[in-house]
């Protein structure tokens, strides 16, 4: 690992790098000098990236905006240089490695434990929209091809169904009469992006409370991390992904159907937060369209569920032979309770929205 970190310029001499948090994707270590100086290591996964220089480029594009705005240290992340003068080192073995300052005096919940966690969470994400409202999103690269394209990811829970490789579709037919008869809703946001009806913004793409800073003694966020997904998205996308994972009172592969709600008080905490922070940079269009975000973002992350399933269970890591079909199923039932709940959710739009 020396051999990695000694190509950074580091303010000392590091003393340790160990391995660091909870993600699957990337390699991550914390690294410490002894000034003492903390630092957060990171080789990126160049097998779900495929091109790390675009993906690079879009961190750094996003970040460089941010901090117009507000160029506390804590308050965006900051990528040290290498000694040659780059923001991001290529290894001889085409490894790429970045290096982040430490966000300090914070602490990264996976789980909120209050509703004014989650509440800050919403705070959080809608920040980062309001600040990145005036970024041309459409320089941006997908650094993901098509991820929140609900109707390809639909297309492609079709050809599992055609294919069905291993046999599985007569264990999922009430499932895939499920998703399917939802076919036509699952496309609306993509054609009113088409239409223009709504605008592409700047999305972050996992709008889970993991993926926020929080400052130790106030619990207010501080900054958004895991930028390799920014990307050009929908505001309701970034929304929806928050509801379906901050406002499900159950885990996501909850085998207790009966345990799997969408909670409204959870649903307005998330809500007040985000437009609290964002409501003067969206449209009234795009305000209208959250509840059906989180609709579609529930129903696209169980087709994906399904689609594994069916496929071989190719992409989401299981610990059991039926886990994928588990986790479609709970998402079939948070869907279920958005629709039963549908009228309540657009009140509370309007009424955080004071109308």
């Amino acid at each position: 690992m020396k051999n990695i970190y000694e190509r950074f310029v580091l303010d000392g001499d590091a003393i340790s790098c160990t391995r660091y948090g909870n993600g699957h994707i990337n390699e991550t270590y914390l690294l410490v000098t002894d000034r003492p100086h903390l630092y957060i290591l990171q080789k990126i996964n160049s097998h779900v990236f495929r091109d790390v220089p675009a993906l690079m480029q879009n961190i750094i594009d996003v970040t460089a905006h941010l901090r117009k705005d507000d160029d506390n240290p804590r308050h965006v992340l900051t990528l040290v240089q290498t000694v040659d003068g780059d923001d991001y080192l290529r290894t001889e073995d085409a490894e790429f490695w970045r290096l982040y300052e430490f966000v300090t005096d914070s602490l990264c919940l996976e789980k909120p434990q209050s509703i004014h966690d989650l509440l800050q969470s919403g705070v959080a994400f809608g920040t980062f929209q309001n600040q990145l409202a005036s970024f041309p999103a459409h320089t941006l690269s997908e650094t993901i091809p098509q991820f929140h394209d609900t109707p390809a990811r639909y297309r492609q829970l079709r050809e599992a169904i055609a294919k069905d490789k291993l046999g599985r579709v007569k264990n999922a037919m009430p499932e895939i009469e499920f998703y399917l008869s939802r076919d036509k809703e699952a496309g609306l946001l993509m054609q009113m992006s088409a239409s223009g009806e709504i605008p592409l913004r700047v999305t972050h793409n996992d709008t889970k409370l993991n993926n926020v800073m929080l400052d130790k003694r106030t619990r207010t966020p501080l900054c958004v991390i895991d930028l390799d997904t920014v990307m050009p998205g929908l505001a309701a996308h970034d929304f929806g992904d928050s509801i379906r994972f901050g406002a499900s009172t159950a885990s996501e592969d909850e085998l207790d159907l009966s345990k799997v709600h969408m909670s409204i008080e959870l649903f307005e905490a998330y809500t007040t937060g985000f437009l609290m922070a964002c409501k003067n940079r969206l449209t009234e269009r795009e305000i209208e369209t959250l509840p059906l975000g989180a609709k579609l973002m529930t129903l696209e992350c169980g087709s994906r569920f399904l689609t594994d399933y069916l496929s071989g269970d190719v992409y989401f890591h299981i610990a059991r032979p039926e886990h994928n079909l588990d986790r479609c199923r709970t998402q079939m039932e948070l869907v279920k309770d958005m629709e039963r709940k549908w009228d309540q959710m657009h009140q509370v739009i309007r009424r955080v929205m004071g109308s």
